[in-house]
């Protein structure tokens, strides 16, 4: 980052400029290294102590801060608070931002952007991603000659709550489950 210090009616000693530099550090740190540069303005008004700082960040955000102190550290740190508050919105700004995904030419954030996005592409295109389910194998069945009847023992019997066998009458393949419910479900294959 660029750091441009100018002194008004005080000349800018090293102890000054490391002070405004550690200051300036922290906020870079909270604004991810996107702080382009900064200015900060020290003057001198018989016992006060100004500072005036402003942060250009990427993006054209300005984030401006002014402390009024007795000394030069209380008005640094100050001018600093005030700008870390406007940093910290920016960043939320920034993050929400990447939640959502940025749409093109569009700056407008929220319900906003929404009804705008829904009236230029309409409501039918939004495309929403579709997850597989995860399939968890759970044991493998041999398939048996059974009747329905045997088959409803062996739901109660085993431990899955499910059996696939084949129905001696049919001679198809079916599977029968119960239901979270308590009912059993007969699912019949056609031969």
């Amino acid at each position: 980052m660029r750091l441009e210090l100018t002194g008004r009616h005080i000349e800018i000693t090293p102890v000054l400029r490391r002070l405004v530099d550690t200051k300036l550090a922290k906020l870079e740190r909270l604004l991810n290294d996107s702080a382009v540069s900064a200015q900060a303005v020290l003057t001198r008004e018989k016992h006060r102590h100004r500072a005036d700082i402003t942060l250009h960040a990427r993006g054209e955000k300005f984030l401006h801060g002014v402390g009024n102190s007795g000394s030069w550290e209380t008005s640094v740190t100050e001018a600093i608070d005030k700008i870390t508050q406007q940093a910290q919105k920016v960043k939320g700004k920034w993050q929400e931002r990447k939640r959502r995904g940025a749409v093109k030419g569009v700056p407008i954030v929220g319900e906003e952007r929404e009804a705008i996005r829904v009236k230029a592409i309409g409501p039918a295109r939004t495309r929403e991603r579709v997850r597989m389910p995860r399939i968890l194998r759970a044991q493998r069945q041999s398939i048996k000659p059974m009747t329905i009847a045997d088959a409803a023992r062996e739901v109660d019997a085993g431990g899955d709550g499910v059996v696939v066998f084949r129905d001696v009458e049919t001679s198809a393949v079916s599977v029968l489950y119960r239901r979270p419910n308590g009912e059993l479900t007969l699912v019949e294959t056609e031969a």
